[in-house]
């Protein structure tokens, strides 16, 4: 009888150890946690990311040498003004030229992107004074999140009274004068090379090709 006891609590022994589908089921937990970790990290650095991008864009405007790491005052100035961060009352390019001031270095004429969050936190503050801080700061992303530096005034012709003095043809001289007929369109080939006048008349004769019509009038 005492065998028999002893074999029978041997197998309740073994059974606690067999449960395999446990561990699995934590291994599996936790990729699940990791995964949404994942994905909602990437969602952040999406954000960050059109930020950043926006302050690249502006960081190299017209600059070749630039980087797009780093960001200097004027750029810093036309960001505020494209993205509508300046909007005259709250918020004006005096305030934006401070901020700047204050955010880079004493020896640095330019700004990082960490930096320039930090201009934007301080600027936030004036632009939304109706909204919390951690509001503002998210509403001033957005004016800039997408954004590009706004080129104007490219394809606008230039009007100055020089301009007009030197396009006007009917002023021009010499050989510069025979490059356009009179009504200023040019003459192509025939106003940049000298062709052979074959009509036998005296080149420069203004009644060229008249003789025949006053034959005609006598007769």
């Amino acid at each position: 009888m005492a065998d028999n006891k002893v074999k029978s609590t041997k197998p309740a022994n073994k059974t606690p150890p067999k449960s395999p589908s446990d561990p699995a089921k934590d291994r599996a937990a936790k990729r699940l946690s990791c995964d949404s970790n994942s994905s909602h990290e990437g969602a952040v650095a999406g954000e960050v990311s059109a930020l950043e991008e926006a302050f690249r864009k502006f960081a190299i405007h017209g600059d070749t040498r630039a980087t797009g790491k780093e960001m200097h005052g004027k750029n810093w100035s036309k960001l505020c003004k494209d993205c509508h961060v300046i909007d005259g009352k709250n918020v004006t390019i005096t305030e934006v030229d401070i901020v700047f001031s204050k955010i880079k270095g004493k020896s640095s004429r330019t700004i990082t992107f960490e930096q320039f969050k930090e201009a934007l936190h301080e600027l936030s503050k004036k632009r939304f004074k109706d909204k919390n801080d951690e509001e503002a700061v998210q509403e001033i992303y957005k004016l800039i999140e997408g954004k590009a530096p706004i080129i104007s005034g490219v394809t606008k012709a230039i009007s100055s009274p020089t301009v007009s003095r030197l396009t006007d043809t009917t002023k021009f001289t010499g050989s510069h004068k025979e490059r356009f007929d009179p009504s200023g369109k040019g003459k192509g080939k025939a106003g940049r090379e000298d062709l052979v006048d074959a009509s036998g008349y005296v080149s420069g004769y203004k009644h060229a090709g008249t003789y025949d019509h006053k034959n005609r009038l006598h007769t």
